[in-house]
């Protein structure tokens, strides 16, 4: 028998129906060890020796590796055919033989497959190979380099940038391409220009359209007519002319069809065409792969989805040829199959583009099998792949000049209908794919009356339009990620997490389906181009990602790479040693100017001080971050967020706390504040705190240690007053229009709206840390839009209520928000059901709460398998809740307080040096 080694449990019950008994497979649910998070794990001056660790939650599926290997003939290590795979497939050998799980006799084999079909699983068996050295080496570097970057880099932004969580090899250089965007957008400044449009008629009096291209016997460029006087000489030109056709121009255009999907456009296709994410398309395409149900049989519908390649198999070629022919006959099939080679930077061509691994499964057979995010992504590769091997389009394009008799004047009609659809028969472009311009130059769909030279025309009206030109968009996840590959930098494959790590940093936001960059990521970025420039340039990080290619190629050392980057690096970390927090902020002040202080229309300094007139504002650091405040302090006590509006824009001018009157009930000041978080009020807080209690009259008696030496007494801290209560103003509420009486409401928070009509539990409106919110029993509902929590009333509360209560229910049917029943626990009537949590899917029973292991495919999880977890949790005696003290720790003997309480000094402090380092690990992953 031979134990098969893939990563998921999903893949494993589909291959080993493949295989039969003579094959026992098993998952390793993706990757067992990583770099520990700890000082030391790589070592440069080791020759970048490597530290690793299993991590806890993969011991178990080592444990049943090492278990099925007792007797086995050998390991087969089928694992993905990428780098990532083959990784995985080094460190359980590695991990093996450590073990010394591997006995004297037994083989190991290492076979790659790029569909999970029958056909190709059987063929990988019987061509297996050795494992790919050169390609383990490229991941020995990469993860050595994204740990020494993120390990180095985050402490030196943690003690130098305030709020700064993380920086990364990949992830820093796709922030500063947001930014860099955002900052072209911001400096830009619109230039007006004109055109002249002319509805015509031919002498036949059938209507066209045509555009001024020459004035006063000058070919117009496109900012000669820069202002309405001009362009109204121009249409005057024009309709006191007299015209005739001067020339037709007649030409056929070819348009050929895109090659087969890679992972980086199936990204872009998807975030265009069905407003997928970048993860979210590659989430559905991993379980496309690794197969669903069809008729009691789990079949892959797609090749593997992680690929820069875009040739396809012979065999697959010859099938869409087929099909094609079947389907839309003869004219649609070229003479020959369309052979497509990759452009990209870069570019691993080591499998196929994504395809589906039968083209005869068409997306109307696979409907019954696929719910509808799955269907529509298959759909797409089905036709994407079927329109690659098809004619091109056809177009008759007509250009027709019409000019005055001096031709001093000249106009231009354009137009072109499609002859032959072609490949567009099956798969239209999508419209972010042709240019405005392109479509006005070729007159797309615009169809001109016949028409010849010397043939007269009249004018019947003309249109002189303003135009301004508009400034690059901010990037969509579809640009980002044409962008992240024309320039060579990270792989496609990562792209999705890239992405996914920025936004939970906040270091961006999405809006409009665009990125925005937040001021934490401009701050940062700032800070990495002041001091770091050479690590966040584009070219650099393109050029260290051709150096990993080459090493997978086995044509370059993996260690001199790293050897060569440590140096600079290393020497560029040092000397951040002496940089000061003022040359931080200096610096950083005068990058981000631009943004922070932009120009004001009247000529106005926008740096004075709006509270006192007299200070500088400037970018400052504080124990939460950085915020604008005045160069006065402490006299002027001014701050505001960064990113808040300038004052009379919605933000506060404050040079200290604003009293808006008198609580009636306590008497107390109720003050409206500034934080490192917005406006908000306050009720007392500037009392005096209560007087010291009276000094003893006798003196107290000495207390000795046991040397009988006097104690040391601590002194006693004066008493502190009661925290003033607080509240946040919430968005949409104008901070410079809060007065006595909002102020007071606010305090109130929460209030009760009012009892809910059909179950009479009480409606409570607040606003808490995530904002405004409703409350009806344990279910919390967020305020959004144009519901102020401060009026809101009680027939609007219960439709709030009942439109989130529908959202959930939406979310439940895709696995989310109430979760999927999976069965009754077989040891009650309560369900257990699977969960999207915020941190991967989970089981629940009750109270009981179990995470799946890492690779395990949610909608593949059967009652029995999550009985088991919940089983092994509730064992753990967490329950997925924090385990009550116990009765022991309950009645501890007084005498035993402080050696227990030295003992956890000691702990925290072994374990505050590296609680900074762990931190740093989990940026360097990132």
């Amino acid at each position: 028998m031979q134990v098969v080694i893939v990563e998921s449990p999903a893949k494993a019950k589909t291959i080993n129906k493949y295989l039969g008994s003579d094959y026992h497979v098993l998952a390793s649910y993706g990757h067992i060890r990583d770099l520990p998070p700890k000082d030391g794990s790589v070592r440069p001056a080791e020759g970048f020796a490597m530290d690793w660790a299993v991590d806890p939650s993969s011991v178990k599926n080592i444990k049943a590796i090492v278990d099925a290997l007792d007797g086995a003939d050998g390991v087969i290590l089928a694992t993905d055919p990428d780098r990532e795979g083959e990784a995985i497939s080094w460190h359980v050998l590695d991990e093996l033989n450590k073990r010394k799980a591997l006995k004297k006799g037994q083989s190991v084999k290492r076979v790659t497959f790029n569909a999970i079909t029958k056909n190709a699983i059987l063929d990988a068996m019987a061509h297996p190979r050795d494992l790919d050295q050169p390609l383990i080496n490229a991941y020995l570097a990469r993860r050595a380099l994204d740990y020494l970057v993120g390990f180095n880099l985050s402490p030196v932004l943690w003690r130098k940038l305030p709020g700064a969580k993380s920086a990364g090899r990949v992830q820093s250089v796709a922030l500063r391409m947001i930014c860099d965007r955002e900052l072209e957008i911001e400096k830009f400044k619109p230039q007006e220009y004109w055109s002249v449009d002319v509805d015509m008629k031919t002498d036949k009096a059938e209507p066209f359209s045509a555009r001024l291209t020459h004035f006063e016997g000058k070919k117009l460029d496109k900012f000669d007519l820069n202002n309405e006087e001009i362009a109204n000489r121009a249409a005057a030109a024009v309709k006191a002319g007299t015209f005739k056709v001067t020339a037709v121009d007649k030409k056929t255009k070819q348009r050929r069809p895109y090659a087969p999907f890679t992972t980086s456009t199936l990204q872009q296709d998807a975030s265009r065409r069905l407003y997928f994410s970048a993860r979210q398309t590659m989430t559905i395409a991993q379980r496309l792969y690794e197969g669903v149900d069809i008729g009691g049989e789990t079949v892959g519908l797609i090749t593997y989805m992680r690929t820069d390649g875009v040739q396809m198999d012979g065999d697959a070629i010859k099938t869409v040829r087929s099909l094609i022919g079947d389907t839309f006959g003869d004219k649609y099939l070229p003479k020959e199959a369309r052979v497509y080679t990759s452009k990209a930077k870069n570019a691993q061509e080591a499998h196929e583009a994504v395809r589906p691994t039968d083209p005869r499964r068409t997306p109307k057979e696979m409907e019954p099998y696929l719910n509808a995010e799955q269907l529509k992504l298959y759909d797409l590769i089905w036709k994407r792949t079927i329109a690659s091997q098809m004619e091109a389009a056809i177009l008759d394009q007509v250009a027709v000049t019409i000019s005055t008799g001096d031709e001093k004047v000249q106009l231009r009609a354009n137009g072109s209908v499609i002859n032959f659809k072609g490949f567009l028969e099956v798969y239209e472009e999508a419209p972010s794919l042709a240019t405005a311009a392109e479509a006005e130059e070729e007159g797309s769909g615009r169809i001109l009356p016949a028409m010849s030279e010397g043939q007269g025309t009249t004018v019947a009206q003309v249109t002189p339009e303003q135009h301004f030109t508009q400034p690059p968009p901010r990037f969509s996840e579809a640009s980002l990620v044409k962008a992240l590959e024309e320039q060579g930098i990270g792989r496609p494959s990562t792209y999705a997490s890239i992405i996914q790590v920025l936004q939970d940093r906040k270091y961006v936001q999405m809006d409009n389906r665009r990125f925005i960059p937040q001021d934490s990521g401009r701050v940062l970025t700032s800070f990495l181009e002041s001091f770091f420039l050479h690590y966040v340039e584009y070219d650099f990080t393109a050029n260290l990602e051709e150096q990993l290619d080459e090493i997978s190629n086995g044509s370059l050392d993996w260690k001199k790479v790293l050897a060569d980057f440590w140096k600079d690096f290393h020497a560029a970390i040092e000397g951040t040693k002496d940089l000061t927090r003022t040359a931080v902020i200096d610096a950083l002040d005068s990058m981000l100017e631009p943004h922070l202080f932009p120009e004001r229309a009247d000529g106005s300094n926008p740096r004075k001080c709006p509270a006192c007139s007299e200070g500088r504002i400037g970018l400052k650091f504080g124990k939460f971050g950085s915020f604008i405040g005045c160069s006065r302090y402490p006299e002027c006590r001014y701050t505001r967020p960064l990113g808040a509006p300038e004052p009379g824009e919605g933000s506060v001018a404050l040079d200290g706390p604003k009293v808006l009157g008198q609580d009636p009930a306590t008497g107390f000041n109720v003050t409206l504040r500034v934080g490192p978080y917005g406006p908000y009020v306050q009720l007392g807080g500037d009392e005096p705190p209560p007087p010291p209690p009276p000094a003893p009259v006798e003196p107290e008696p000495v207390e000795l240690d046991a040397k009988g030496k006097p104690k040391k007494k601590r002194k006693k801290a004066a008493p502190k007053g009661p925290k003033p209560k607080r509240a946040s103003i919430p968005k949409g509420i104008d901070a410079d229009s809060v007065d006595l009486a909002g102020a007071l409401k606010l305090l109130a928070l929460p209030r009760e709206v009012g009892p809910h009509p059909e179950t009479g539990e009480i409606i409570i409106a607040g606003n808490g840390r995530f904002g405004p919110y409703l409350k009806l029993g344990d279910r919390f509902q967020s305020l959004k839009g144009d519901d102020n929590v401060l009026d809101i009333g009680i027939n609007r509360a219960v439709v709030v209520l009942a439109e989130g209560a529908a959202r959930a229910a939406a979310r439940a049917a895709k696995g989310g928000g109430a979760g999927k029943v999976l069965g009754a626990h077989p040891d009650d009537t309560k369900n257990v059901t699977l969960k999207a949590g915020r941190f991967g899917a989970y089981v629940q029973h009750g109270d009981i709460r179990a995470t799946l292991p890492r690779g395990t495919e949610p909608d593949s999880i059967t009652l029995d398998e999550a009985v088991k977890l919940l089983a092994e949790k509730a064992a753990k005696g967490s329950g997925g809740k924090a385990a009550a003290p116990s009765a022991k720790a309950k009645t501890a003997k007084p005498k035993a307080a402080p050696k227990a309480k030295a003992s956890v000094a000691k702990v925290a402090a072994a374990a505050k040096a590296p609680k900074g380092r762990a931190k740093a690990q989990k940026a360097a992953e990132a």
